[in-house]
């Protein structure tokens, strides 16, 4: 639905220096379409290279108005807020993108197809968390398959599994590998144009999904496939059809550095990363009956460290805790994993 050509304003009103704003960082780190700007009041008039540490120019303005005169086509909801619904007070801003021409991206829950019917000619809505048609349980196909196929693992949510697997695919890519990325959320189906939106789906039919998508791939050598959720977060149900959709033959664990409890649920505490790969690979294996994942190293989010010295530090202090490949994909790049990957 998007075309390559068209220009991206992306809304993140209250999220450019808070949480929630993946959705929106996703984006301007990694879509091959242009962000003409993000929208937030609070940093209006800043760059996004400079207050958020971009890796690319991109300018802070206050309003959708001063989106459109930049030459936006298309209005972005780049928040991600817990539960995925959309807040009220956005509503004004998106009614003010429809009534000036752009089309919409939005990836909650809330749907806005049904409230936005008479468009202009080429306008459109795209409501990404929408269950792909023709989908069935899962049968453990996947493990059948010959090629690697590497599932992203958290400590938590909002950790960087999609952009450690994004960064392992580019890699792999570059290197000559046959690679695939399978999207399962909305920032890296916005990014890729293809994938399943997991969390809409039906748990009957969610494993069958994410299955029937790594199927699409049985030629690649390598199929990088995005995480979702923590195992060790009651509010995540994504892991487990994960790992029966896709049949992983590696795992690769992503955390944030520093982090000893949930960011949302601070009362839960994470385990021991040891503990918590060999829990993700025992779960995988059930005991020998499905294929037993290899963990190919830890991506550790850093952006938090100012300090190129601390990360570096920090990615120390877990290769010597747990013998594996630490480094942060967007910092240090991510050719260790994906040559501990190939092996």
């Amino acid at each position: 639905m998007l075309r390559r050509t068209q220009n991206l304003a992306i809304y993140m009103e209250g999220a450019v220096r808070g949480y929630g704003g993946k959705m929106g960082f996703g984006i301007l780190r990694y879509s091959p379409n242009r962000t003409v700007c993000v929208i937030d009041s609070e940093n209006a008039g800043g760059d996004m290279k400079e207050v958020a540490g971009m890796p690319r120019s991109c300018p802070i303005v206050s309003n959708v108005q001063e989106a459109y005169a930049l030459g936006a086509e298309v209005f972005v909801l780049g928040i991600a807020p817990p539960g995925g619904l959309i807040p009220s007070p956005w509503y004004v801003a998106i009614d003010q993108a429809v009534d000036l021409g752009l089309s919409v991206i939005n990836g909650l829950h809330d749907l806005l197809g049904h409230r936005y019917q008479d468009l202009k000619q080429g306008q459109w809505i795209w409501d990404i968390r929408v269950e792909p048609p023709g989908l069935k349980p899962g049968t453990g196909l996947a493990a059948s398959l010959s090629n690697r196929r590497v599932l992203l693992i958290g400590t938590d949510m909002a950790v960087g599994k999609m952009t450690a697997g994004l960064e392992i695919y580019r890699t792999a890519r570059e290197q000559g590998f046959r690679a695939e990325f399978v999207a399962t959320g909305q920032i890296g189906i916005t990014i890729t144009g293809a994938g399943v939106p997991l969390d809409a789906v039906r748990v009957d039919f969610s494993t069958g999904a994410i299955e029937q998508e790594v199927m699409r791939y049985r030629d690649a050598e390598v199929v990088i496939v995005e995480g979702q959720g923590s195992l060790n977060h009651p509010g995540s149900t994504a892991t487990l059809p994960l790992l029966r959709g896709s049949m992983p033959t590696h795992l690769v664990l992503c955390h944030r550095a520093g982090q000893a409890s949930l960011t949302t649920l601070p009362h839960v505490p994470i385990a021991p990363l040891g503990d918590l790969i060999r829990l993700y690979e025992q779960l995988a294996s059930v005991t020998g009956i499905f294929p037993c994942p290899t963990t190919v190293g830890v991506a550790l989010n850093t952006s938090h460290l100012e300090c190129d010295e601390e990360a570096l530090l920090a990615c120390e202090a877990i290769e010597q805790e747990l013998g594996l490949p630490c480094v942060d994909p967007v910092r240090h790049g991510s050719e260790r994993l994906v040559e501990r990957l190939m092996i």
